[in-house]
């Protein structure tokens, strides 16, 4: 009897809570690293190629265009790595749940994501109010809209807005990473590397 009613409690109980991984999972951490460089280095040659004089047109169109090759790659990468970052575990944040630096953190993460939507969306839509054919690598592709200048210019600006808060967002980032391997000493940066992290 005692045996029957031991089964029935142990039954009724509830399924014991899966622990959250201790680091990240090699393909986000491979998104991550990819997309790191590659929009480190996207940011720098849409910074480098403002400067670029307007005649001649072809090569300053040259350059533009592997910028817009690149954006629509990154951009594709982007949606994947939310995707993955959706539907997979992710490890359990190091900062004490609801002080402001995990506050800070969780709002930071998501501007960054905000941006890095943003960032290629606005560019793509803004290149195809445009007069010019947006090429893929050489390939022109179908326009979307007809040329409106207007809707050009607001795109633009909304392309380099946020590029220049997505700098900023980078450079807290940064710090906040320095900040938990030098002073902290939290185990981190190995969570986002394919060596093996340590916990508590």
């Amino acid at each position: 009897m005692k045996a029957n009613m031991s089964e029935a409690v142990h039954s009724h109980q509830d399924p014991p809570e899966v622990s959250p991984p201790v680091q990240y999972d090699r393909m986000l951490v491979a998104l991550h690293w990819l997309l790191a460089m590659g929009l480190i280095a996207q940011l720098g040659l849409g910074l480098w190629m403002d400067d670029l004089p307007k005649e001649p047109v072809g090569y300053r169109a040259q350059w533009f265009n592997l910028h817009k090759s690149i954006g629509i790659c990154l951009g594709l990468l982007i949606l994947w790595r939310l995707g993955w970052r959706i539907t997979h575990s992710v490890p359990a944040s190091v900062n004490l749940p609801g002080t402001w630096q995990d506050k800070l953190s969780t709002l930071t993460h998501r501007a960054m994501y905000l941006c890095m939507l943003l960032m290629p969306l606005s560019g793509f839509l803004g290149s195809n109010f445009s007069p010019y054919p947006v090429k893929f690598f050489g390939v022109a592709l179908p326009r979307w809209f007809a040329p409106d200048p207007d809707l050009k210019s607001l795109l633009s600006e909304v392309h380099e807005l946020t590029a220049t808060l997505f700098m900023a967002l980078v450079a807290l980032h940064f710090a906040a990473v320095l900040w938990h391997v030098l002073v902290k000493r939290d185990g981190l940066l190995q969570r986002m590397t394919w060596g093996r992290a340590h916990h508590d």
